[in-house]
């Protein structure tokens, strides 16, 4: 049964949800007391795990298995200010977003996060070396639906052993998931981000990509043998959702990895027409706006990412990592949607606010590039104990744009860690972080809101640091 855990620290969500207003400004590990309503995701992640005969496999009824994970963290970060955007819950390419409120007060707070995600799977051979499989899950924070209106994974394929693997419907990105731990397909696993790794969602999180698909078909190969180890090569295409005809979204992701003895290399290349224009690397691949009315008011976008991560693992123990992102965005220029003081707006990107483009159409949205990086370093001290460094920096966007909207900024994250194995089921881990932005003001073009991945506003202060520790519970 496919393993698909997605364990990784989660990214605040910087858009807004389909048919409802944008959240508050509050960081996504903000305290939640909804405890009723978390009750029934974890007590069925709690039932599941009883009712397991082996540790750390799933439970399997038929050609039916259920596996999954519940997470807790807890963070503390110095120089948070909560509340200091004067528009609460406005996205950060809105003009009327860049106000603060003067003489906020602000230092260290403490946030929990809860994350609960079971997957339901189905496999059954068909004969003649045919395979048919499904997956089901869906993901809970805080005791809510994580994103309102998609599925994680819902999907159905066929597989064969010389023909290759063929999947339908809703899932997520290679994009999403090379980064991220573990990955999607046990037989292409490799423990990047294991306890104690130094990770941080500022790499997994951020960029040009999308996360989650609605509609898609994704094709893989068998392993072929090539430089004295496998490779396997993927591509997907995703049509998202019904209802745009004018900008009609599409979804490319090309995926190739090569799996030696000791080196991994994976390669992911996205390019898209017509989603929301975002800098959140989970983000959901949908239309321009979450309403398809919008369509024939608005003219098209685009963006796309190029990715390349690399782990050497040296004499068993020490695992080197190294990872090089590319972003590009076409810009998208801002227009309101609905008339009235309180009309709706696009989704713009990277937005000179007050100027006219060569044919005097006002606000128009610039084109813009990045380059992401990280290191990191992990060391096994022993079957149960971890240790690891990381170290991620975004960099400054090039860009045509004569306003400023973060493209001069910069963020580089520096991360230590260790991670403890309880038994098969529980895995505890602690952090500590230090951030440094480039310059006080509007976040790197590269980080979908000004305090996230860091719950530090890069308008308030420059710098800060937190501490955390976390739980995962796997079945």
């Amino acid at each position: 049964m496919p393993n698909p855990f997605s364990l990784s620290t989660p990214a605040r969500r910087p858009h807004r949800q389909p048919g409802q207003a944008q959240r508050s400004g509050q960081p996504e590990g903000h305290l939640n007391h909804d405890t009723a309503a978390l009750r029934a995701p974890l007590l069925a992640t709690a039932l599941a795990a009883l009712l397991a005969s082996t540790p750390a496999q799933a439970v399997e009824f038929g050609p039916f298995s259920l596996t999954g994970f519940a997470k807790l963290e807890l963070t503390r970060t110095t120089n948070v200010c909560e509340d200091c955007q004067r528009e609460l819950g406005e996205a950060r390419h809105r003009r009327w977003a860049d106000d603060i409120v003067l003489g906020k007060p602000f230092g260290t707070r403490d946030s929990h996060v809860t994350l609960v995600q079971p997957y339901l799977g189905f496999k059954q051979k068909i004969g003649g070396g045919w395979e048919a499989f499904g997956l089901l899950s869906q993901r809970w924070r805080d005791g809510k639906v994580d994103l309102k209106g998609w599925v994680f994974e819902r999907n159905v394929g066929l597989a064969h052993e010389d023909y290759g693997r063929l999947t339908l419907g809703a899932m997520t990105t290679r994009g999403w998931s090379v980064p991220d731990f573990p990955y999607s397909f046990k037989a292409i696993s490799s423990d990047f981000w294991g306890g104690g790794s130094g990770s941080t969602p500022a790499w997994s999180d951020a960029g040009a990509g999308y996360g989650l698909l609605s509609r898609a078909a994704r094709y893989m190969t068998r392993p072929v043998e090539m430089l004295g180890g496998d490779v396997l090569f993927e591509a997907t295409y995703d049509i998202s959702k019904k209802g745009w005809k004018r900008n009609r979204p599409q979804f490319l992701e090309l995926y190739a990895k090569y799996i030696g003895r000791e080196l991994l290399v994976d390669v992911v290349v996205q390019s898209s027409k017509n989603g929301e224009p975002v800098a959140w690397g989970k983000a959901p691949f949908g239309g321009l706006t979450p309403f398809p009315e919008d369509d024939p008011l608005l003219g098209g976008s685009s963006q796309g990412m190029a990715l390349v991560m690399v782990r050497h693992v040296i004499d068993g123990k020490l695992e080197l990592s190294g990872g090089l992102r590319f972003n590009r965005w076409s810009g998208a220029y801002a227009v309101q949607t609905t008339t009235g003081p309180l009309g709706r707006w696009n989704n713009m990107f990277n937005v000179d606010w007050g100027g006219v483009d060569a044919n005097g159409v006002p606000n128009p949205g610039y084109a813009a590039r990045s380059t992401d990086f990280m290191l990191g370093t992990r060391y096994r001290i022993n079957d149960k104990l971890t240790a690891g460094l990381g170290l991620t920096y975004l960099g400054k966007a090039s860009t045509d744009n004569p306003s400023e909207r973060g493209q001069s900024n910069t963020l580089l994250v520096g991360t230590g860690s260790v991670g403890y194995t309880v038994n098969s089921y529980l895995q505890l881990s602690a952090s500590a972080s230090v951030y440094e932005f480039g310059r006080k003001g509007q976040a790197p073009l590269s980080i979908p809101a000004h305090n996230a991945f860091t719950n530090i506003d890069s308008r308030v202060a420059k710098r800060g640091n937190s501490i955390g520790v976390s739980a995962n519970f796997t079945f």
